[in-house]
């Protein structure tokens, strides 16, 4: 018999919460590590970057995503700073707009994209292609040859028929693309199965242990249009631990090696990927940049050492370490449901104006998430309660379990935070909701980034009957 989709959230009743969930001593409290770096409660408000989310909701409605440009400003000046002798490409897959391209070039950082899409709103921003990296498993000959038209600075190969594409594309535009081989060096990280990209049996990369890798280091060097840059290696997200990163850059400068004594190259970057966690709970306990530089230096730099070899120019490129603290979400109470559940629990469900279409991640991958009483505060005894979507799926839950204060109604609001990395990303227009604005606040200003969807947005695409062609 085959599981619920959402199975996780038809398992065995708990109306306890996980074991490391505590009640808290003030239910209106934040807790500094989940947030970004200006928000704070002033009389039981929230406000971030100076500006409270009453007045963002007032003005911009809700659901809302809240941009701490502070925050992101300096998350990405401290991985710049601690990987001085690193390159440091902000992942554009965890949220990319046109503000927060500029932003990235701004602080010195790369950009990495990872589609046509991603590269087209690089280009609009203006980040220099020079500084753009480009992945992807399946890139298409279009995207492909507008990135060697616009020149960005490295491409990352991921399978022999790209590398055919970018043979044939380079000869017809006389241009010559920058490559770095995309592997998988049989590590598995200690984070969700969906998203632990570094062992065999997934899409990405080609295999070390197959020799796949290799060879297209062979056919990559005896096409004239393709310059070898070196090996790329990404072993997951939402990674806490440093040994998978070891066991990974072991592999990786063995390969780097051999190509350097077989195929005759010696190749003058590698990059280690990204994936480093942040916290969503107080579960969670993520290492600062300086903490990974060292140890990701340390790592590279002996196994160098034993294999003889010299270190390469060094890259790595987080997005959700930079920009998911970086951001939180606002929603509005529509209804606050009591269920009795068996041997006499009751369940809180507090139902909000959005869900799954502004944030997937807690029904695909069982993420957990926080949460607070946002728009005033009380005095209210906290409720264990389940903060959920509005969308027609049992499975659609922002927050499994939190405290929040046992007095909430229809109208409060409520904040999640954390919610940065893929939440906008990765939205959608599911039972035809309109995608939240995305707002930037700032010393007591705001910003729209991007605007609220409409109706008119949704319908416009709509040729059906009844359409107005002209539109």
């Amino acid at each position: 018999m085959r599981a619920h989709e959402a199975g996780w959230a038809h398992s065995a009743v708990s109306v306890s919460g996980p074991t490391w969930l505590r009640e808290p001593a003030d239910a209106n409290a934040l807790v500094p590590l989940l947030w970004s770096s200006t928000a704070r409660k002033v009389d039981g408000v929230l406000e971030v970057g100076g500006v409270s989310v009453t007045d963002l909701v007032a003005e911009h409605g809700s659901p809302a995503y809240v941009l701490d440009e502070a925050d992101f400003r300096g998350r990405a000046a401290a991985f710049r700073n601690a990987f001085e002798n690193f390159d440091v490409y902000y992942a554009g897959k965890a949220f990319l707009s046109t503000t927060v391209a500029r932003w990235v070039v701004e602080e010195g950082l790369f950009l990495d994209v990872c589609s046509g899409g991603e590269l087209a709103v690089a280009e609009r921003a203006g980040v220099p292609a020079v500084r753009i990296g480009f992945h992807g498993n399946n890139k298409s000959v279009a995207e492909l040859t507008r990135a060697l038209e616009l020149g960005v600075g490295r491409i990352i190969v991921d399978s022999f028929h790209e590398i055919e594409r970018l043979s044939r594309l380079t000869r017809e535009l006389g241009r010559t693309a920058r490559v770095l081989i995309r592997v998988t060096a049989g590590v598995e990280a200690h984070t969700h199965e969906f998203i632990a990209t570094a062992h065999e049996d997934q899409k990405f990369g080609f295999s070390i242990s197959s020799g796949d890798a290799l060879e297209a280091a062979r056919q990559i060097v005896a096409v004239p249009g393709l310059e070898l840059l070196g090996l790329h290696s990404h072993i997951g997200s939402q990674i806490f631990d440093s040994s998978g990163f070891e066991v990974a850059a072991r592999r990786v400068l063995a390969l780097h090696a051999q190509i350097s004594d077989e195929v005759g190259v010696v190749m003058p970057e590698m990059d280690l990927g990204g994936g480093f966690g942040i916290a969503y709970t107080t579960q969670d306990d993520p290492s600062d940049p300086a903490q990974l530089a060292t140890e990701l230096t340390k790592i590279v730099a002996e196994e160098a050492k034993a294999r003889g070899v010299e270190v390469p120019r060094l890259s790595i490129e987080p997005g959700r370490a930079i920009v998911g603290p970086a951001m939180c979400t606002v929603y509005e109470v529509g209804t606050v449901k009591a269920v009795e559940l068996d041997a006499g629990a009751v369940r809180t469900y507090v139902s909000v104006d959005g869900g799954m279409s502004d944030n997937i991640r807690t029904a695909l991958y069982d993420a957990d998430y926080s949460a607070t009483l946002a728009g005033r505060s009380s005095d209210a005894p906290a409720l264990l309660a389940r903060v959920v979507g509005m969308h027609c799926e049992s499975g659609d839950i922002v927050v499994k379990d939190e405290f929040l204060p046992g007095d909430l109604v229809p109208g409060d609001l409520i904040a999640v935070p954390g919610t940065g990395a893929y939440c906008r990303s990765m939205a959608s227009n599911y039972n035809h909701a309109l995608r939240p604005p995305v707002i930037s606040v700032r010393d007591g200003a705001s910003t729209v980034v991007i605007r609220r969807e409409t109706t008119d947005d949704l319908l416009r695409l709509d040729l059906g009957p009844g359409a107005r062609m002209e539109d």
